[in-house]
């Protein structure tokens, strides 16, 4: 049978694999009738990808156009390319006119009606659309066509969706993140995520997940992202899961979790401590410390009990932990923002991911703006540009810092250096002074070589907060000498004279980030 229906999106980056489209695709025949998914094919794409290119590819998927057959594109619309899909579309109506296209995705679920992108479709499938789009092709193919341009997603119980995992492909297990999910959903009501939006948590009929996941590991997949909001929302379900992994646990095997950090019960640390180290990746949503702003954005959150949780995690697992903060919420000031960090810092996770508050279309984070002095970027990804609490030029100094903090710290190539900057009171004021001189010493946020930061490093330890010169630079080498890194920095210069010949390509390429950090 000719193609009739193309399923596309662009993702950030390749290694990304869309596993909503895959959700369309494994459904296309139970919701839409028996032959649909025969005439359907998924094409993916990147952002980095000429728009012209994607919208020839596009076009030659579906091949010539045939008198009175009607051909469908459907488009995954996220933040990240929104304005790219914008301008694919824009050539593909040119191109080829009597296309029906169709969105959907949650960038274009809500607030949508002045998007141009939006203009542009046929029609818009608003949130789920396992079963609706698959409907509305049939509709589109078959008849009767559909009276509405925009319609409603309908979800179904989860044990009525057909998982999606038999289409990764042999490259994307070779080559991609797998996503999978144990269950959609999320209790809570954290103003500035769309999962706000949801009413409750439900889980996938667990033997069925768990076939689906064996089928993937044994075609070789070892490397599992699960995107549930609350992995560990319940225990039973999530000890069924890791149990199923230890079962199947190999050298290569990498999993990631986000986890709720106030709820770690006994039972899950019993089975998170039997996973060796490089294997479990956890995902840690603290985002504040401060109670008036969790209060503010309705989240619930222990703070006590989720210190207490990741200080155990990391002195008694082998996980490698991402621990989360946002900066730019209703209320939060720089000071207040900077003792949570500071709180979170004495912690020591492994990494501290520094976001900026985005907001997303369709979350009640937009009932803040007025009485907080909320103002949001007009273009994606609605960062926020200032508020009441902090004007626009924190914002950009956090901005940078926080790139600073990813070279730097999250990279994990400069631990001893690094805690040689922090040893202060505030080790986020620390690191702010930090960002604030290399801001005015390089002018520049990116193109920041190992190298480059090294010496930066130097200087402002040596010349600006009066460390000793030596033994600054016998930490500098350690730490450099440990990276991997084989150039030779300006303030190492003589130091690294004696050194092993390069290891070889392949074997310095395993020299992952989890192993910098000692995760």
């Amino acid at each position: 049978m000719s193609t009739a229906i193309v399923l596309t999106t662009l993702n950030a980056k390749y290694i990304h694999a869309s596993l909503g489209l895959r959700y369309l695709l494994a459904n296309m025949d139970r919701h839409g009738g028996a032959g649909l998914r025969q005439r359907t094919r998924l094409r993916e794409f990147t952002v980095a990808r000429p728009v012209q290119d994607i919208a020839d590819a596009l076009l030659a998927e579906l091949g010539a156009p045939l008198d009175g057959v009607p051909q469908i594109i459907g488009f995954g619309v996220y933040i990240w390319n929104v304005e790219q899909s914008t301008e694919v579309i824009r050539r593909l109506r040119l191109l080829r006119p009597a296309l029906k296209i169709v969105l959907g995705g949650p960038e274009i679920s809500h607030e949508w009606e002045d998007r141009e992108i939006v203009g542009m479709a046929d029609h818009l499938i608003t949130g789920w659309g396992d079963v609706s789009f698959p409907r509305l092709c049939q509709a589109l193919l078959h008849g009767p066509r559909p009276l509405t341009k925009v319609i409603p997603g309908e979800q179904p119980a989860l044990a009525d969706i057909v998982l999606p995992y038999a289409e990764f492909g042999a490259d994307d297990l070779a080559h991609r993140l797998l996503y999978v999910e144990a269950s959609r959903g999320c209790p809570f009501r954290c103003e500035f995520c769309l999962s706000s939006l949801d009413k409750t948590a439900r889980a996938f009929p667990q033997d069925s997940l768990l076939a689906a996941l064996d089928t993937l590991y044994r075609r070789g997949a070892r490397n599992f992202k699960f995107v549930d909001r609350t992995f560990n929302l319940k225990i039973d379900a999530a000890l069924a899961i890791l149990q199923f992994f230890l079962d199947r646990l190999t050298p290569d095997l990498f999993l990631h979790f986000e986890v709720i950090p106030d709820h770690l019960p006994e039972r899950l640390k019993a089975a998170i401590v039997r996973f060796p180290p490089g294997t479990l990746q956890f995902e840690i949503g603290v985002q504040t410390f401060n109670p008036a702003v969790q209060q503010a954005i309705s989240r619930r959150q222990d703070n006590a009990m989720t210190c207490e949780n990741i200080d155990w995690l990391v002195r008694h697992s082998q996980a490698h932990l991402h621990a989360d903060l946002i900066f730019g919420l209703p209320g939060e000031t720089l000071e207040s923002f900077a003792a949570g960090f500071d709180r979170l810092h004495a912690l020591q996770p492994h990494e501290i991911q520094l976001g900026l508050l985005k907001r997303l279309r369709g979350t009640p984070i937009a009932r803040h703006s007025e009485a907080h002095g909320m103002v949001y970027d007009a273009l994606p990804p609605y960062t926020v540009q200032h508020t009441a609490a902090v004007d626009a030029l924190t914002v950009q100094r956090f901005t940078r810092l926080a790139r600073y903090w990813e070279l730097l710290a999250n990279s994990g190539r400069f631990k001893a250096s690094l805690a040689d900057l922090l040893d202060a009171p505030s080790p986020f004021a620390a690191f702010l002074d930090f960002a604030d001189w290399l801001w005015l010493t390089v002018a520049r946020t990116s193109r920041l070589t190992p190298e480059a930061l090294l010496d930066a490093l130097f200087d402002y330890l040596t010349g600006v907060i009066g460390r000793n010169r030596e033994s600054t630079r016998q930490t500098l080498l350690a730490d450099y000498l440990s990276s991997g890194a084989r150039a030779n920095p300006r303030c190492l210069q003589g130091c690294l004279k004696d050194r092993e010949k390069p290891a070889p390509r392949e074997s310095r390429a395993r020299l992952q980030r989890q192993e910098r950090h000692g995760g």
